[in-house]
Parts: C-alpha cells; structure tokens; sequence
C-alpha cells in the first residue's frame, strides 16, 4: 500500500537542494573560513596575518572553484573566506611594513646606540626621552 505525498513536498529533498543527498561535502571552505577568521584576528603577528591569511586564500579559491556548478556547497562561504583572508594578509603586510620602516629609522638607531651605551636606569630613561622627543619634531 503506498501513501500520497504531502501536497508541495518534493519526493526526493535532493531535488530542492543542489548537492544535497549527494553525499559532498565542501570541507575546505569551512576550513578556509576558519582560517580566514584567525587570520583578521592574529593579523598583527607574521604566522597569524601572513601564512593563516594565505591557507585561507588559497583553501577558498580551491573551495569556490569546487562549489562551481552546485557540485558541492558553501560557494559563498569559500568567496568570503578568500577575501578576509586577503585581508588578513594585507593588514599583517602592512604592519610589518611600519615595523621595518621604524627599525630602519635613523631616531631609532641613535636610540638602540644610546641604550647600549647606557649604563644605568636613568641614563636608559634618558634615552627613551630622547628618542620620544625625535619622533614628536
């Protein structure tokens, strides 16, 4: 005996929804996005910002091309895993930037110089006046 469907059910759920039913899943653009999101929050560190941020992208390139065609799912998911992971690239790249330009400046050369010839606290302290007063002008 067989029973009539529910009126507006489909009788396969894998007919409403591309990829479901399938058995495929899209694991690396849930991994890409986790990535992704530790790369926008550890970007001031070179591990966190630049090779998080650059697993991030290329897992959601890979992800996005593997979701073309609803063959598995989470396309959008692996798009903004990919952008934020840019974006944790370029902040950290950034950061690092300004970093080298202030180790490479010459106010901080003559206070590294001026620490290492210091002796005691107060002439330590004096240095970092110093070096505080050349940044300010």
């Amino acid at each position: 005996m067989t029973y009539p469907e529910h009126p507006g059910t489909p009788a396969d759920a894998a007919q409403t929804h591309p990829g479901a039913g399938t058995g495929r899943s899209n694991g690396l653009a849930v991994a890409a996005l986790v990535l992704a999101i530790l790369a926008v929050l550890l970007f001031w560190t070179v591990v966190g910002g630049v090779v998080l941020g650059l697993l991030a992208l290329i897992f959601g390139i890979i992800g996005a091309r593997r979701a073309r065609g609803d063959r598995v799912p989470h396309r959008k998911m692996s798009i903004v895993a990919a952008v934020l992971g840019t974006l944790g690239v370029i902040a950290s790249v950034v950061i690092i930037a300004i970093g080298a330009s202030i180790l490479n400046s010459d106010e901080f050369k003559d206070f590294d110089d001026c620490v290492q010839h210091a002796d005691t606290q107060s002439e330590r302290d004096a240095c970092a006046n110093d070096f505080e007063e050349d940044i300010n002008n």
